[in-house]
């Protein structure tokens, strides 16, 4: 029987609290479009995603105005570019992401995630030459979002593309200076990057995935902090089981639409990502929840244990209400998407360093912050590095996505609007790693690899 009372939640929670599903985001790939002749794949790549997702927009649209849940991003994800890249090796890889933005343009969507290659152990064929191009193609489309794997628990970290990464994350930031830097937004560099991600910039569709799936990301900062404020003087053990209760019933409205989703489009459903993904919004900030625990602003002395005890919690409760939970899922901390980490950061309480010790606990890594416009590449390659260290030893998905604000200093403010946000340029150490950087090699993965 339906109870009231879960339905007056539910709608209390939509209408109030700011609860959503981030994202659809459909999964295509793309191997039986290699062909040797780049005109031939694109035009290949070009018909399968109008094909496979011509209908996504209208479905998700027909999903909201019945069930009455705000689905705020239809995407797509396909197989790493750099895999297609391979078979024609003469050719500018920039042709792919024309054609991808030429699809993503023709059904809709509002991203298209998987410009990507993955590298993580070396070089294969295509991956320099999509990765050297990653900088025209996201100054050249406004739809596209890249992603590369420098490293994993299995396989250690590339330092070679780690050094690259941060030349090329510069070199994106200052060929789209005029809007913000906003290419940079859009690249991301991962550590134990996963294969069925809905969330840009990473997403993109790993060669393990069916053919084609549906994969729903949902999103709810808002419905656990006004949870937590109905208790204000329970326990830590009672707000952890407040919290999981509540990501539950979540869970279950992502879980609802990615059934209604993969039925309607006729599509495998994939995994729902439980991400607590906030936006620039007031209300949806994963960093009021942490300060409705009890901290005076969100980088205080306490934030990384309230932020592992909230991750832990968003997880427990997750599982519980779907079997394909998947994706990143856990709490994301990105700075200008959340109003609370930029007013944290605005008042200097939320610097560089914290946010480096609260990725250990959450669910990806340095996300969406902006340096100064004249951080040199090595330093960038140096965070890369660093971030990657802590996903590799720690055996979880860590990642890279800072915006060198060309052109900014420390204190200045880029806007990129939208669920981008925007926010302060943060300050960053630049004494040098450049020697260390220019080693280059494989740094060793660590001795927890050996799982076999």
């Amino acid at each position: 029987m339906l109870n009231t009372n879960d339905i007056l939640e539910t709608i209390s929670m939509i209408e109030q609290e700011h609860l959503d599903i981030r994202t659809v985001t459909i999964g295509i790939s793309l191997l039986d479009c290699i062909d040797p002749d780049i005109h031939a794949a694109c035009n290949k790549i070009y018909d399968k995603i109008c094909r496979v997702a011509e209908h996504h927009v209208s479905v998700c649209t027909g999903i909201e105005k019945e069930y009455g849940i705000p689905i705020i991003h239809k995407r797509l994800s396909v197989t790493p570019i750099a895999m297609l890249a391979a078979a024609c090796p003469k050719s500018d890889p920039v042709l792919f992401a024309h054609t991808l933005e030429r699809a993503a343009q023709a059904v809709g969507v509002n991203f298209i995630g998987g410009y990507s290659a993955l590298v993580q152990k070396g070089f294969a064929p295509g991956d320099l030459a999509l990765i050297r191009s990653i900088p025209q193609a996201l100054a050249e489309t406004e739809h596209i979002c890249s992603s590369v794997n420098i490293g994993s628990t299995r396989a250690g970290i590339n330092m070679d593309a780690v050094a690259l990464m941060g030349r090329i994350v510069r070199e994106t930031a200052e060929r789209t200076a005029d809007r913000d830097c906003i290419g940079a937004a859009k690249l991301v560099v991962f550590c134990n990057a996963v294969e069925d991600n809905p969330f840009m910039a990473g997403a993109f569709h790993g060669t393990g995935e069916a053919d084609c799936a549906v994969n729903v990301g949902v999103s709810g900062p808002g419905v656990v902090r006004a949870a937590l404020a109905k208790v204000p003087d329970a326990d830590i053990g009672e707000v952890a089981e407040l919290i999981k209760r509540t990501a539950f019933k979540i869970t279950r409205v992502g879980q609802l639409v990615a059934n209604e989703a993969s039925k309607r489009l006729n599509i495998p459903f994939g995994i729902v990502d439980l991400s607590l993904a906030p936006t620039p919004a007031v209300g949806d900030s994963v960093a009021h929840i942490l300060e409705e625990m009890g901290l005076e602003q969100c980088g205080a002395c306490g934030t990384t244990a309230a932020l592992a005890m909230l991750n832990d919690a968003v997880k427990k409760g997750g599982v519980m209400a779907s079997n394909n939970v998947g994706g990143l899922s856990g709490a994301f901390i990105p700075v200008t998407e959340d109003a609370g980490m930029i007013d944290a950061a605005r008042s200097d309480c939320l610097r560089l360093e914290k946010l480096e010790a609260m990725t250990a606990v959450c669910s990806v890594g340095l996300d969406m912050i902006n340096l100064p416009g004249d951080t040199p590449a090595e330093v960038i390659s140096a965070l890369i590095a660093d971030e990657a260290a802590i996903g590799m030893v720690n055996s979880k998905t860590t990642a890279v996505r800072v915006i060198p604000a060309i052109g900014h200093k420390a204190g200045d403010e880029l806007n990129f609007g939208g669920l981008l946000g925007g926010g302060p340029v943060m300050q960053i150490n630049t004494a040098s790693p450049a020697k260390f950087i220019s080693r280059g090699g494989r740094l060793p993965a660590p001795l927890q690899s050996l799982k076999n």
